[in-house]
């Protein structure tokens, strides 16, 4: 069975990425699964770059198939911050909860209806050979006046989905899996495996 290393230590990420990918004939490992792998530095201009990078290093290191993905929030009242930086929007020491009540206090005069919001998510496959392609996801939204919810993580609590009028925090996860940015990418990213599969028949 071909295995794919996900190159992330975030287990909720990973679980997110397991469970939509899970119906697919392929090993799922992270990082986590390795010792001595490499620290990256997520430097790039955009999530495009980083889920490049992220790919690209651990595919030369490891010479194994590799999935990189960079994802975030953009909120068009902060110019589409925190955007590559979501992450660590409250600082070097960030946490989600750090986070969203940042988040929450920039936004703290902006009304509802001009608190619109996107997710964007973005995945790099790779091999020792370079870049074998790159998709993208997205759904907009708004940004709650408050944290709604526990479900999900990062900004969950507060990405309002108008047509449900639920958080990301509310919303049943299935429902998640159908809609999200990453849901969307990912989507995508099954046919890149696929076609990847397709012309490497052992």
């Amino acid at each position: 069975m071909l295995e794919l290393l996900v190159a992330t230590r975030n287990l909720k990420k990973l679980k997110e990425i397991k469970e939509l990918l899970k119906d697919m004939k392929i090993k799922i490992t992270s990082l986590g699964d390795y010792r001595d792998m490499p620290e990256i530095e997520e430097d790039g201009k955009n999530f495009a770059q980083n889920a490049i990078k992220k790919a690209a290093t651990i595919s030369l290191y490891t010479k194994k198939l590799v999935m990189g993905e960079d994802s975030g929030l953009e909120v068009r009242a902060l110019k589409n911050a925190p955007g590559i930086f979501s992450a660590r929007f409250s600082g070097p020491h960030a946490t989600d909860a750090k986070n969203n009540k940042k988040l929450l206090k920039v936004l703290k005069n902006i009304p509802l209806k001009k608190r619109q919001a996107r997710y964007r998510c973005f995945v790099a496959l790779t091999d020792q050979k370079g870049i074998v392609g790159v998709v993208s996801g997205s759904c907009s939204g708004l940004i709650a006046l408050r944290a709604h919810g526990k479900n999900g993580f990062g900004y969950d609590p507060l990405f309002l989905v108008p047509r449900f009028h639920k958080t990301f925090g509310e919303l049943d996860p299935q429902m998640k899996a159908k809609i999200s940015h990453r849901a969307r990418a990912l989507k995508k990213f099954r046919r890149l495996i696929e076609r990847y599969l397709e012309g490497h028949q052992e």
